[in-house]
């Protein structure tokens, strides 16, 4: 069941915010997905407003492939939040994913308690879903230090991360979260939900019309 209704929002707690955007979207043509338009919206505008009543102290958007529109988006959006938000282009976006989250993660300035990474292409996650996950690290037990959330078994995102096992990745010449989630499963608290958002994503133009999405004209 997903949890709901609990309050997850504590003062004390400093959330920064990794949001990966540096892919190429090859499948969709060569499109970057973060400029994906739901109700009017880019997905990356959607997902940032839906962070805003957790007052995050980092935003920080790894930008690649479509770096210049990506980043055009980010500086209007900019004007239109309180919270700060930043972002640093992966030169060699070609590498993967796994590039983007060890150069994020490098390149994070804020003293966080808790990060966030997630995805630019999840249409359907929003606050209903961080909170969740939030209300789910507070819960976790003392050795935990990862919330994934597990939908029908598959693996879901966002991930949430304490301060101190960002470090010790860090720490280790190019480890990134998976691998070192896989090598620790102890560490991992799986948040067991049936909610679809965690694991819904956009690869296909198939997917585009099924989520009911639009292209944008870059800016």
């Amino acid at each position: 069941m997903t949890v709901s209704g609990e309050s997850s929002k504590s003062p004390n707690l400093r959330l920064a915010i990794l949001i990966l955007a540096a892919g190429e979207g090859s499948r969709l043509g060569g499109y970057p997905k973060a400029l994906l338009k739901k109700g009017g919206d880019s997905l990356l505008k959607r997902f940032i407003q839906s962070t805003q009543s957790f007052d995050p102290i980092e935003t920080l958007v790894v930008t690649g492939f479509y770096s210049d529109q990506i980043e055009a988006e980010i500086k209007l959006l900019k004007q239109a939040v309180a919270n700060p938000i930043t972002w640093v282009k992966n030169l060699q976006p070609e590498l993967g994913q796994a590039s983007s989250v060890r150069l994020g993660l490098e390149s994070l300035k804020s003293d966080y308690e808790v990060l966030l990474i997630a995805l630019c292409d999840q249409p359907d996650i929003a606050s209903t879903e961080i909170e969740a996950l939030l209300w789910q690290f507070n819960q976790r037990s003392a050795n935990q230090e990862i919330v994934l959330p597990m939908v029908n078994g598959q693996r879901g995102n966002p991930v949430l991360f304490s301060k101190p096992i960002i470090e010790k990745i860090l720490a280790i010449p190019g480890m990134v979260c998976r691998p070192h989630m896989d090598l620790h499963p102890e560490l991992v608290k799986n948040f067991v939900t049936d909610n679809q958002a965690f694991v819904v994503d956009v690869d296909t133009q198939s997917d585009i019309e099924k989520l009911g999405l639009d292209r944008i004209q870059p800016h």
